[in-house]
């Protein structure tokens, strides 16, 4: 559900990509061994879109075009305030977790591997995070995603929730109706 929430339409969006990991992957038939590629892909338009996609092929080219479909596919809007995120959030994916703090103007992007290639593409310029548990670049990007999915923008949030609370009276005892 909340997925679809965050969910954005790729049309019209000027998107860039960025390859995080490229695996060489083996399957043993009958007849000896099949070589093909696995690749991650992330894409994102620096506005706040970003999206990823994970593309497998017998060539590299190919397995990256399947991954920047996918990717494209699975665009997400997220919640910026201003060159930052608007809050904290920890999440994780598999044995992967990552940390996510919003940073003062000018701060930078302090991330390394999979999650600088996400939070670069989705536009913010100003983030502290962490990665912890397993190295793993797959889970680590998805783990990313993940806490992007988790961020709420505080006035929208405040808007929703004092909806929630339609039939209560201010100062009152609960609903009366």
């Amino acid at each position: 559900m909340v997925e679809q929430q965050n969910r954005a339409q790729s049309s019209g969006l000027q998107l860039t990509e960025r390859v995080v990991q490229i695996r060489r992957v083996t399957k043993v038939v009958k007849g000896g061994r099949r070589r093909g590629f696995s690749v991650m892909v992330v894409v994102g338009d620096d506005q706040g879109h970003v999206g990823i996609g994970l593309g497998k092929a017998n060539a590299v080219p190919d397995a990256v075009r399947k991954g920047v479909a996918t990717a494209s596919k699975s665009l997400i809007q997220v919640p910026l305030k201003g060159t930052t995120i608007p809050h904290e959030v920890v999440a994780s994916h598999g044995a992967s977790i990552v940390l996510l703090k919003p940073a003062a103007l000018g701060t930078g992007v302090m991330a390394g591997g999979g999650v600088r290639a996400v939070v670069e593409l989705a536009g913010i310029r100003d983030i502290l995070t962490k990665s912890l548990g397993s190295p793993n670049p797959i889970n680590v990007v998805k783990a990313t995603m993940a806490g992007l999915l988790q961020l709420r923008d505080p006035e929208k949030e405040v808007a929703r929730r004092k909806g929630a609370r339609v039939g209560v009276v201010p100062g009152g005892r609960g609903n009366l109706g």
